[in-house]
């Protein structure tokens, strides 16, 4: 049996528990929060008096910190393109019943949240060029993504509990960042959206630890292969108007590693934080192919590291067309 049937095979067994997994790490419309939640309601009386109070708030904050936040947001309105990609994978076809797409559609759904929520309070607060950030957004949309893990979805379980564990690192110091400086509102809104990308993280991690007790030497070498290739950021084509396909994401990277937000040292943490979880350490009835690459994966991080240590984040006080800094 080739691996591809194989995959299909292992997919369909693990199908039977999606709807459990389901129930277990995802929360219905009606109870889960939603972005009007921790807006101003403009039904009501006082809602003028709610936008000035956010603008205000919003004067204390640094520019480096808009274009973190506005990069963020703008990563999480490119939902249409993860949705598209994910019903792409092998085992998750799009017909009636099948529970995979029935997964990806919930939680589709559920991550769209952040993108509305981030978006409205960046209009409300005044702080960005919200045209600019609506070209690039539609852009990151039109040009789709490198994540270099083709239709295999162990490579894309890898990929997504990976990305969702960096999405949490990145919200939650936005949060810690907006605290600091006062903002208590919205350090709660990027302390909710963190909470979500957790959640999200624990239930890849799962079906990752699922497949690895049914076929572990096919997962290892999943693993082993997008770690040479590198995890990439959904953004990686990220470009304002005018610009090259990727020009915009290297500076919106380098800003968020020189404040903090995720930097090269959060990249080495999250992969021993994976090897951990998984127990890749323990894993047994591996072949000798799948026994090289859990050496491989279990001397990475000590290599990676001492990478991380000689880098340096370029100062060059890149100027984004979204957030223009007269205004901050």
């Amino acid at each position: 049996m080739s691996q591809k049937n194989v995959r299909l095979e292992v997919m369909k067994h693990l199908e039977k528990d999606v709807n459990t997994l389901i129930q277990k790490y995802l929360i219905p419309p009606e109870t889960i929060w939603q972005p009007q939640d921790f807006l101003p309601d403009a039904r009501e009386a006082n809602f003028t008096d709610k936008i000035l109070e956010i603008q205000e708030l919003a004067k204390e904050m640094p520019y480096d910190f808009w274009v973190v936040l506005v990069g963020d947001m703008i990563t999480e309105e490119a939902l249409p393109t993860y949705e598209s990609w994910l019903m792409d994978v092998d085992g998750m076809d799009q017909v009636e019943g099948n529970g995979w797409a029935t997964w990806i559609q919930q939680w589709t759904a559920e991550e769209n949240r952040h993108g509305d929520l981030l978006n409205k309070y960046l209009y409300l607060s005044g702080k960005v060029n919200m045209k600019e950030v609506e070209i690039t957004t539609q852009y990151l949309i039109a040009d789709g993504f490198d994540i270099r893990t083709g239709r295999d979805p162990y490579k894309n379980f890898i990929y997504t509990s990976f990305q969702e564990l960096a999405t949490y690192i990145s919200h939650n110091r936005v949060s810690e960042i907006a605290k600091k400086h006062g903002n208590k509102q919205l350090a709660k809104m990027c302390k909710m959206v963190a909470g979500d990308e957790m959640r999200h993280h624990n239930a890849y991690s799962e079906f990752v630890d699922r497949i690895f007790k049914v076929d572990p030497s096919q997962m290892m070498l999943a693993f082993t292969d997008m770690m040479k290739k590198k995890i990439t950021m959904p953004a990686i084509f990220l470009r304002e108007s005018g610009g090259k396909i990727g020009t915009a994401f290297e500076e919106f990277s380098n800003t968020a590693q020189k404040i903090g937000v995720y930097t090269a040292r959060d990249y080495v943490d999250i992969l021993n934080k994976l090897i951990d979880t998984w127990e890749i350490d323990k894993i047994t009835n591996l072949t000798d192919e799948a026994e090289k690459a859990r050496d491989y994966l279990m001397k990475l991080p000590s290599r990676m590291i001492r990478v991380a240590e000689r880098m340096v984040v370029p100062d060059n006080n890149y100027k984004f067309k979204w957030v223009e800094e007269s205004r901050v």
